[in-house]
């Protein structure tokens, strides 16, 4: 029964193909640098366009050596809740809604207003 399940292994294992009249593409070696100065040498085909960053494993973004940097887009900052409370709200505003929801839940707990409520 052994026979049986290892009849057909060894077929998936090997490849038919052979590498006889395959030519590989011609190779070039770049290199980046991160900041951390990390070093990438990786193969590239010279028919490949070669991109200006690659992600080091550091995390950071590595440059060409000797390239330049790729131009940015510039970069809108992020609108934060607090933005946009403030583009419907004045801070005077935002005080006197804050003195009045605190006065409500002190009432709810039944403590007596403070100094500066009254």
């Amino acid at each position: 029964m052994a026979d049986r399940t290892l009849r057909g292994s060894r077929m998936v294992s090997f490849s038919m193909e052979t590498s006889a009249n395959v030519v590989p593409s011609e190779r070039q070696i770049v290199v980046y640098v991160c900041p951390a100065e990390h070093r990438i040498e990786l193969p590239f085909s010279t028919e490949a366009e070669i991109p200006a960053t690659w992600e080091c494993r550091c995390g950071e973004e590595a440059l060409l050596l000797d390239g330049k940097a790729p131009d940015r887009k510039p970069v809108k900052p992020a609108r934060t809740h607090w933005d946009m409370l403030l583009e419907r709200r004045s801070i005077p505003e935002l005080e006197e809604l804050l003195e009045e929801r605190l006065t409500l839940l002190r009432e709810a707990r039944g403590e007596k207003p403070s100094k500066r409520s009254a």
